[in-house]
C-alpha cells in the first residue's frame, strides 16, 4: 500500500496539467494512466487532418505557453510535440499500464482507498490518498447509438475515433451524423477526397469556421448582446444566405 496526498487517474493534458500545478505547491501526487504512453485520444484514436479547433493561446498549459512561432490552429502532430516536451520540462512522469478497478472513500480515515492493476507485470497496486482527480476526460468511450435496421446495414459503421482519413472512402456515399468539432472536420476530409458525404444534424445550427470562433474567443470580455450580434453578422457576410440549401 502506497500513501501519496493526490492521486490523479488520467495522463492527457488535464491530468498532465493538475500534476504539473501540483508539483510547483510541493504537492505530492502520482500519476496512472492505463495505456503505456500519455495524451492516448490524441497519438492513437484521431483523424490524420486533425488541428487545434482553438487558437493556440487559448490551449496552452499551466506554465508553459505555446513559442510564438507556431502555427495559430496547431496541428496534431505539433501539439504531441508540446505535450511531450512539457512533460520532459517540468520531470512528470506517469506509471503507465495501471489499469485502476476499484476506488471508495473511507469515511473513518477520510481518505479513498484505490485498487490498481499494472498490467505489464498483473500485480496489484493500492494507493491511500486524501484527493483523488478523474481525468479520464469525456471521449474515452466512443458510443454508437443502437437505432432500428442498423444491426442489417451492409455498409461500414465506425465511431469518429476510428476514423484516420477520407482516402478510404472515394467515390463512397458516407453519412455523418453530428456536426461537432469532429463531425465537421471529417465531413470536410471525406470531400476533399471525393466521398459523396452529407450530415445529419439534430437541431438547427449556426455556420462558423475557426476564424470565427477565434474573433468570438476574442470578444469574450463583450457583453454576450455585443458579441452575439457580430458573430451573426460575420456568419452572413461569409456565407450568405443557406436557408435554401439542401
Amino acid at each position: 500500500m502506497e500513501e501519496v496526498v493526490v492521486l490523479i487517474v488520467g495522463a492527457g493534458p488535464s491530468g498532465l496539467a493538475v500534476s504539473n500545478c501540483l508539483s510547483h505547491l510541493s504537492i505530492r501526487n502520482i500519476v496512472l494512466k492505463r495505456e503505456d504512453y500519455c495524451v492516448s485520444l490524441w497519438r492513437k484514436r484521431s483523424y490524420d487532418r486533425l488541428n487545434l479547433h482553438l487558437a493556440r493561446e487559448f490551449c496552452s498549459l499551466p506554465y508553459m505557453p505555446h513559442v510564438s512561432s507556431s502555427s495559430t490552429f496547431m496541428s496534431r502532430k505539433s501539439f504531441l510535440e508540446y505535450i511531450d516536451s512539457y512533460i520532459s520540462r517540468f520531470g512528470i512522469e506517469p506509471r503507465y499500464c495501471r489499469f485502476v478497478e476499484e476506488g471508495s472513500y473511507l469515511e473513518n480515515e477520510r481518505k479513498w482507498r484505490v485498487e490498481a492493476r499494472n498490467t505489464s507485470t498483473q500485480e496489484k497496486e493500492v494507493y491511500m490518498v486524501q484527493f483523488l482527480v478523474v481525468a479520464t476526460g469525456e471521449n474515452g468511450q466512443g458510443f454508437i447509438p443502437e437505432l432500428p435496421g442498423l444491426d442489417g446495414f451492409e455498409g461500414k459503421i465506425i465511431h469518429s475515433s476510428e476514423y484516420k482519413s477520407g482516402k478510404d472512402y472515394e467515390n463512397k456515399v458516407v453519412l455523418v451524423v453530428g456536426c461537432g468539432d469532429s463531425g465537421m472536420e471529417i465531413s470536410y476530409d471525406l470531400s476533399n477526397f471525393g466521398a459523396h458525404t452529407s450530415i445529419v444534424i439534430r437541431n438547427p445550427l449556426h455556420e462558423l469556421n475557426k476564424e470565427m470562433v477565434y474573433v468570438g474567443m476574442l470578444l469574450s470580455n463583450v457583453p454576450m448582446t455585443v458579441a452575439d450580434p457580430v458573430m451573426t453578422f460575420l456568419r452572413k457576410l461569409w456565407y450568405g444566405d443557406l436557408t435554401s440549401e439542401d
